[in-house]
């Protein structure tokens, strides 16, 4: 019951923020502030020792009562400038597989000329992580959101605090950002790479062939071997005939075809194309991606990679 009324308080008091484009700078209508648990205890103790210095008129109960006030009042001021005019902007976030935590980076900026410790940022109800920020500098914090589906993963609304100095009072700010992170689907699935054929076939294998590309040295003469390819100084020196031989070195390509998988549902499907394109990267082979109305021609490397993983998230 109280986390729906936290979640309500929320939503009531962020309803007129968007998420921003751009650095968010927490003024003083952004920052709230109330006590923590030791703080309400804390609180306690001074009605208790007020109530004790009022039924026995001792007046050095009153001055203790009144000085630990002013000492909580001073913990209220310094926690609510602790915020105040922090800059925290988003970093980009690399994309993972669905299973995985997506590390969303942001950085605080602090514009005055004194450190500011202690300052957190929180997603959801996960642990707060904390930093310090340097006088008239920045750090970073990193933030481990679940990627529980493929697709593009928004962080959402998170929560910047800070407890400090006594940890009495928490003051506390909401911020959004338009980032996100991109999610590929979980790679999954027993089947082996489909057949594959040389460069240029979209299947099988790739072997050398009779070409007329690279190089390849000598053979001995055939009949029915062109007079062209005869090398006559080398048959000069040998006294035999010897024929240039080339080849076309084609590095193995394949398609990794969404009708491969038959009547599988749609996620299953995606997840063991993941893992072909994975398992075709990792074994150097040119491999193409096709899906319902879209084709990414065949290549190799870390773009070709992405390209494909792309797709299948986006799908």
């Amino acid at each position: 019951m109280f986390r729906a009324l936290r979640q309500r308080f929320e939503a009531w008091v962020t309803r007129g923020q968007r998420p921003a484009r751009q650095p968010v700078r927490l003024d003083r209508r952004r920052i709230y502030i109330l006590p923590t648990h030791q703080g309400y205890a804390f609180a306690l103790l001074l009605l208790l020792l007020f109530l004790w210095s009022i039924n026995y008129s001792n007046s050095m109960g009153f001055a203790f009562t009144f000085l630990l006030s002013a000492v909580a009042l001073n913990s209220m001021w310094r926690a609510h400038n602790n915020l105040l005019d922090l800059v925290i902007q988003p970093s980009g976030a690399e994309p993972v597989f669905a299973g995985q935590d997506a590390q969303f980076g942001y950085r605080l900026d602090n514009p005055d000329t004194g450190p500011r410790h202690g300052v957190a940022l929180q997603w959801r109800d996960r642990s707060p992580r904390y930093a310090d920020v340097p006088a008239q500098g920045s750090t970073t914090v990193i933030l481990a959101v679940p990627a529980e589906r493929r697709g593009r993963l928004r962080p959402g609304r998170l929560r910047v605090l800070t407890r400090f100095p006594l940890g009495l009072l928490q003051a506390w700010s909401w911020v959004e950002f338009e980032q996100d992170c991109l999610v590929y689907p979980q790679p999954c699935g027993g089947r082996p790479l489909p057949a594959a054929m040389a460069g240029g076939t979209g299947s099988g294998v790739g072997e050398q062939g009779a070409g007329s590309e690279d190089y390849a040295g000598f053979r001995p003469y055939s009949p029915g071997d062109s007079p062209r390819r005869i090398a006559w100084r080398a048959a000069a020196r040998t006294d035999r005939l010897l024929v240039k031989r080339f080849t076309d070195q084609a590095r193995p390509e394949l398609w990794l075809d969404w009708r491969l998988l038959g009547m599988e549902p749609i996620e299953p499907r995606l997840e063991q194309l993941c893992q072909w394109v994975l398992k075709a990267e990792g074994e150097g082979c040119e491999y193409g991606l096709r899906l319902p109305g879209r084709e990414i021609p065949p290549a190799s490397g870390e773009i070709q990679r992405r390209r494909c993983l792309e797709a299948l998230a986006l799908f």
